[in-house]
């Protein structure tokens, strides 16, 4: 399975702000996310994006089609909070939809979560096992993931060793706030000679002024 880390920060390392703003991509790079989904076959994101930003997890922009193409959407959602009235919820019956829990979610909210037409894989006790989910999305004959998570979710996959290429684009600002959430979260390495070594492969600047950098892990 090859898996791609895809994320816009600020020049200051930040993907969203203190109060979760993460409104940092210009159109162009939007333009630019919806066709790296379009050549992939599902996207995972954590359930703080998902209460964020209530996204639909679509392709929309860039495609000449007309119509949006529908990849598979993968959730993780220890405690099985997603709103049942959530975009990704509302459209499970026609646009597959998994979401990853572990034990601690109550049968109930699992129950009700099916009955939306999303699938609902438990893997894990108090905390999702990403490599058991990756592993049974694989069976289903999903190949190719992209993630568009926030700091912990990117932080627990690179931590796993199991990240392919990571795709971060820059945009020519700066939030600053000690509370605004990072590109890698998590508990960290302890010193610097630990960290995951990355290989520059690619760069491009947009007309926005945006830096979009290509590493290969």
């Amino acid at each position: 399975m090859q898996v791609i880390v895809n994320s816009a920060m600020t020049v200051d390392g930040k993907i969203a702000t203190h109060q979760g703003d993460s409104a940092i991509s210009s159109k162009d790079d939007l333009i630019r996310v919806h066709k790296l989904r379009d050549s992939v076959d599902g996207i995972i994101v954590g359930i703080s994006t998902v209460l964020a930003d209530n996204p639909r997890l679509t392709i929309r922009l860039g495609r000449k089609q007309p119509k949006e193409k529908h990849l598979t959407r993968i959730i993780i959602d220890s405690m099985g909070r997603i709103p049942l009235d959530s975009q990704i919820l509302r459209t499970a019956s026609k646009i597959k939809t998994i979401v990853a829990v572990t034990k601690l979610a109550h049968m109930n909210v699992r129950r009700k979560i099916k009955k939306t037409g999303a699938i609902v894989i438990v893997a894990g006790t108090n905390t999702v096992d990403l490599k058991r989910v990756l592993w049974t999305i694989q069976k289903m004959g999903i190949k190719k993931i992209l993630v568009e998570g926030g700091g912990e979710i990117n932080w627990s996959l690179f931590s796993l060793g199991i990240v392919n290429e990571l795709i971060v684009t820059i945009a020519p600002k700066i939030v600053g706030g000690r509370q605004a959430t990072t590109l890698v979260e998590g508990e960290g390495y302890s010193r610097v000679s630990q960290g995951l070594k990355l290989q520059l492969k690619k760069v491009r600047m947009q007309n926005s002024g945006e830096l979009v950098l290509h590493y290969k892990l």
